[in-house]
C-alpha cells in the first residue's frame, strides 16, 4: 500500500513537511490496526475523524443540526493539527 501513497508536495518543493504530512501514513496504521503508530505519525489523525464523521451527520441528517459541532470539531481537529506541527518542528530543530 505504500509505494502507491502520493508525495507530499510541500516537502518535495521545500525541504519543510506540510501540517499534514504523515496523514496517509496515518491511515495506513488505522487500517492495520495499528492505532498508537497511527497517532504518532499524525497527532490529528483521530479529531479528523470526528470532524468526518460529524460532518457527514450533519449532511445526511437533515432533522437534526450538527452545525455547531461541526465548526467545533474543525476547530479542534485545527488545533491539534497545528500544535502537532510545531511540536514537529520544534523537536526537528532541537535534535538536528
Amino acid at each position: 500500500m505504500e509505494e502507491h501513497m502520493l508525495p507530499c508536495m510541500n516537502k518535495q518543493l521545500f525541504g519543510v513537511e506540510c501540517p499534514g504530512c504523515g496523514t496517509q501514513r496515518a491511515i495506513a496504521f488505522l487500517l492495520e490496526g495499528e492505532f498508537w503508530e497511527a497517532f504518532k505519525m499524525f497527532p490529528a489523525i483521530y479529531t479528523l475523524g470526528l470532524f468526518f464523521i460529524l460532518l457527514g451527520f450533519h449532511l445526511f441528517d437533515k432533522k437534526r443540526n450538527y452545525y455547531k459541532l461541526v465548526i467545533a470539531s474543525a476547530v479542534l481537529n485545527g488545533a491539534v493539527l497545528l500544535i502537532a506541527y510545531f511540536i514537529k518542528i520544534y523537536s526537528n530543530t532541537v535534535t538536528n
